[in-house]
């Protein structure tokens, strides 16, 4: 689906550096005259909110990393020193920490989105795991990122979670020192975070990069979830309609955003996290951020070590193959309404298990994670393939313009001839 640029340099010197690196052109077929479906929602708008946060976590972490020290006996009194003495300071480091649980609030948001409309299905697959894979790094680099204050928390959930990995038969107890750099979590664990923090958010955009390439290659999916069939009739160029709704969902986000960082800053971290690392003193609770907690309840829920491990990572893993795991032929949730139900549940089981992530380890609330881990794994392994079988799902419109406006259809494409019907998908 990708668009053919109709850019056409008008100036001597723009049809020379065209003709030698035609990135203007490649800017106008991909973000100008690119082909959009007419009937996107507001939850096709998170896609570009997350692009915004990505570039925001980086801008303010380089910045951010120019005053901080990774040594841990300076860690703690340097990122005082930022919020203290540092100009604006104070407002770097409370962008950089609201923001990393602003971009996972719209991360979840984006991905159960994508759940919904079947946005994982054929010929989108590829586009879906390298979403996937994004989501992983984002993990690994928030936790780390975790670490760098070297709070209490900070100190204690990286020796947690880090001595998950000696539950692994064999190397366990080898990979976790080369891990901590050592026989503890210390000077040379925080070192290495530190520069693992720094290095994966550049992956991360060069995966975003790969995920965008994908996307314009085999197009949008849209909440009715059929293919465009007349590109005059069922899309719209991306600009102006897409990037006018585009803009007023991201100012909408960035207040919600500017809401936590000038009013309630502190209200996502944890209290703990103001006192300094100290090996000798444990805290009575140790807990993750509130984006990790689902998956912390499904590893504490498995009285076996190395069975909450593999049930931790498995709970992400089984992402990577729901292509495969869907059997129904029709996408949206919208048509199919026994899936739409079990979707819900769903929803309502991952907040479920955040919320048991933030209890103690202690009845009843054991018992209740391991129910919810296990509607989780019966979701994607028994429902989802189970009700692809037998489900009966309501008839589909049929093209994006007559679910728009009606069985008449559309009459052409608004905007000119930004995207022609010889477009190829």
């Amino acid at each position: 689906m990708q668009g053919h640029s109709t850019y056409q340099p008008k100036s001597g010197l723009a049809k020379w550096f065209e003709s030698r690196l035609p990135i203007v052109g490649l800017v106008h077929s991909s973000a100008i005259a690119y082909p959009v479906p007419r009937n996107l929602n507001y939850f096709w708008t998170f896609g570009g909110i997350l692009m915004f946060m990505l570039v925001a976590q980086i801008l303010t972490g380089v910045v951010l990393a120019m005053h901080y020290t990774p040594e841990a006996t300076k860690a703690f009194a340097s990122v005082e020193k930022i919020m203290r003495d540092v100009n604006y300071g104070w407002l770097l480091r409370y962008l950089h920490a609201n923001g990393a649980s602003m971009f996972f609030i719209a991360v979840y948001i984006h991905m159960f989105r994508g759940m919904y409309y079947g946005s994982y299905k054929a010929p989108r697959e590829i586009l879906w795991i390298l979403g996937v894979l994004i989501f992983l790094l984002m993990m690994a680099t928030a936790f780390m990122g975790y670490v760098l204050p070297w709070g209490q928390m900070s100190f204690w959930g990286a020796t947690v979670i880090t001595n998950l990995f000696s539950a692994i038969p064999g190397v366990g107890q080898a990979v976790v020192t080369w891990l901590w750099g050592g026989f503890s979590v210390d000077n040379p664990t925080l070192n290495r975070f530190f520069a693992l923090h720094y290095l994966l958010p550049f992956m991360i955009a060069g995966v975003v990069a790969l995920h965008i390439w994908a996307l314009h290659h085999v197009g949008q999916n849209n909440p009715t979830g059929v293919e465009v069939k007349d590109f005059r009739k069922d899309t719209l160029p991306f600009t102006p309609y897409a990037t006018i709704k585009d803009g007023f969902a991201m100012i909408c986000f960035i207040a919600f955003f500017a809401w936590f960082v000038f009013y309630i800053p502190n209200y996502l971290g944890h209290a703990d996290n103001y006192i300094e690392a100290n090996p000798l003193v444990t805290p009575s609770h140790i807990v993750p951020e509130w984006y990790f907690l689902p998956f912390y309840a499904i590893l504490r829920a498995i009285p076996s070590k190395l069975g909450g491990v593999l049930m931790m990572f498995g709970a992400i893993a089984v992402l990577f193959i729901l292509p495969w795991l869907d059997t129904s032929k029709v996408r949206s949730a919208k048509y199919r309404p026994m899936f739409k139900i079990f979707f819900w549940i769903f929803v309502a089981d991952a907040v479920i298990l955040g919320w048991l992530g933030s209890k103690p380890a202690e009845e009843p609330y054991i018992t209740y994670a391991r129910i919810a881990t296990a509607w989780y794994f019966i979701h994607f392994l028994i429902v989802i393939p189970v009700l692809g079988r037998i489900e009966k799902t309501k008839p589909l419109p049929a093209s994006i313009a007559e679910s728009v406006l009606g069985p008449s259809g559309g009459h052409g494409f608004p905007g000119g001839a930004a995207a022609s019907p010889e477009t190829k998908g």
